[in-house]
């Protein structure tokens, strides 16, 4: 469900802007409840990835960060070493950062254990019994950078191995992933990503 021309014309989050690369993002993807696991942490290593920059930047490196990443298989990223960060850090593809490299492949690690001990997917919904939060914000003056339950899970995420997850990333990918409904009130996307989860069982 995408709506239609008239509910585009009626609104949607100023925060895409007019780049149709980032509309296209807002209008098929952000917000979009995700359950399946693997997506669900790639997402978050590219939101680590995005720390200290825009959105948009990663966006149009996406492709190049699957190209990198061998499609974010987190059970092929978990085997990489030094030789790896290396030949990462001379692509210019992608957001070169050591540390954030290294994050993506101790993240790998962590979300085998995870998986193991019951999925990731499954710890992540468990926040919200399966049912993503829908806000009611007017304004993107109203949405908080963090929240509790982002601070919660950033900690328990970090216990469990992960790094680069610090609340404010953790809501933002809670926003990307659905788990939280931040469209706008006056957005056409509102109440069509709610309508999502329904369809999907949530």
């Amino acid at each position: 469900m995408t709506g239609t021309s008239g509910d585009r014309d009626a609104g949607r989050c100023d925060w895409c802007g007019s780049d149709p690369l980032y509309v296209a993002y807002h209008d098929e993807e952000w917000g979009v409840p995700e359950y399946d696991s693997r997506a669900l942490w790639e997402k978050l290593v590219l939101d680590g990835f995005q720390a200290g920059l825009a959105w948009i930047t990663i966006l149009r490196k996406r492709d190049a960060f699957r190209a990198a990443f061998e499609d974010f298989d987190p059970e092929v990223i978990a085997h990489w070493g030094e030789a790896d960060v290396q030949r990462l850090l001379g692509n210019a593809g992608i957001v070169r950062h050591r540390g954030k490299i290294e994050a993506a492949i101790t993240n790998a690690q962590a979300w085998i254990a995870m998986e193991e001990r019951g999925g990731f997917d499954r710890f992540i919904w468990d926040y919200v019994d399966g049912v993503p939060l829908k806000n009611t914000f007017q304004s993107m003056a109203d949405v908080p950078p963090s929240t509790e339950m982002s601070a919660r899970m950033s900690k328990d995420l970090k216990k469990a191995g992960f790094k680069f997850c610090g609340p404010t990333i953790v809501y933002a990918w809670l926003e990307a992933t659905g788990v939280v409904n931040d469209h706008l009130v006056g957005c056409f996307r509102h109440d069509a990503v709610t309508e999502m989860a329904r369809e999907q069982g949530a």
